[in-house]
């Protein structure tokens, strides 16, 4: 995939210790135990929090004995969210070091580093081996990524016979700007967006069959509109805890994200499918 620092131009990247001040600020610092829910209003990087990875549970129906890989797996929410409420082993899959070293941290202290492993790798590379996973769930993280042969085939190797497959992503709706093109490249680090057919497509050619997808894109208008109005509301107070130069970063990031939402030609998609 590159260079990952090229994923600090993005301001939700940025300072990822941050949650850490979030926890002191909750009575949370230091090394005291954590449980899930104490991290659920600050660990889910992706839109519409643990509603979007219930979601993903109901598809992927995992249980104990079960085997997960979250692709892009951040601060760790989701994994740690599915590992907590199913009892499925989750392998938290995070090519960012400094996002992974985190996460393990956290996973630590919720008392589940025995369910949810958290690796620093690439997919590209092979890092989720072969035949090992019975589904797979990715929170806008293939945004990313632009080469979807690779990625999609690495996905198909990685999941067991009949293994599914859950995805939110941004799709295109129609042609972009050169300034959303710019905008979605240079600040979320997305250097591709396809359309619908292309990214049926992509999946399709990877050998994925029952493929289903959800248009999220009003719902993520919503999303990112009223994130950006609290994150202004809450601004005092953040900069007290994070310092300006951050919350800057966050305000750049966060009001990006809405005006390409507002744009209509960024949309929403939840895609899911089933290997043979």
């Amino acid at each position: 995939m590159g260079d990952t620092t090229d994923f600090k131009s993005m301001g939700l990247y940025r300072n990822v210790d941050r949650i850490m001040a979030d926890l002191e600020a909750m009575g949370k610092g230091g090394d005291e135990e954590l449980n899930v829910d104490d991290l659920t209003s600050f660990d889910q990087y992706h839109y519409e929090g643990t509603e979007a990875v219930d979601d993903a549970i109901g598809y992927l129906a995992p249980g104990p004995g079960s085997t997960i890989l979250d692709l892009g797996s951040g601060l760790g929410g989701p994994a740690r969210y599915l590992a907590d409420r199913t009892g499925a082993s989750v392998t938290a899959l995070e090519i960012q070091q400094d996002l992974n070293a985190t996460a393990a941290d956290l996973t630590r202290r919720c008392g589940l580093a025995e369910l949810v492993n958290h690796v620093n790798g690439d997919m590209l590379a092979g890092a989720a081996g072969v035949d090992a996973y019975d589904g797979i769930v990715s929170m806008l993280c293939v945004l990313h990524i632009p080469d979807r042969a690779t990625l999609f085939a690495r996905c198909a190797d990685a999941l067991r016979p009949g293994g599914r497959m859950f995805i939110d992503d941004y799709v295109a709706l129609g042609p972009l700007t050169d300034a959303e093109t710019a905008d979605l490249a240079d600040k979320v680090y997305c250097p591709y967006v396809p359309d619908l057919d292309t990214y049926i497509s992509d999946v399709s050619a990877a050998g994925f069959t029952d493929i289903e997808t959800v248009d999220k894109t009003a719902d993520w208008k919503a999303f990112v509109a009223d994130r950006l109005a609290a994150f202004r509301n809450a601004r005092p107070n953040l900069e007290q805890r994070y310092g300006s130069a951050t919350v800057d970063g966050l305000d750049d990031f966060y009001s990006t994200v809405a005006n390409l939402f507002t744009g209509g030609h960024l949309g929403g998609l939840r895609l899911t499918a089933r290997i043979n």
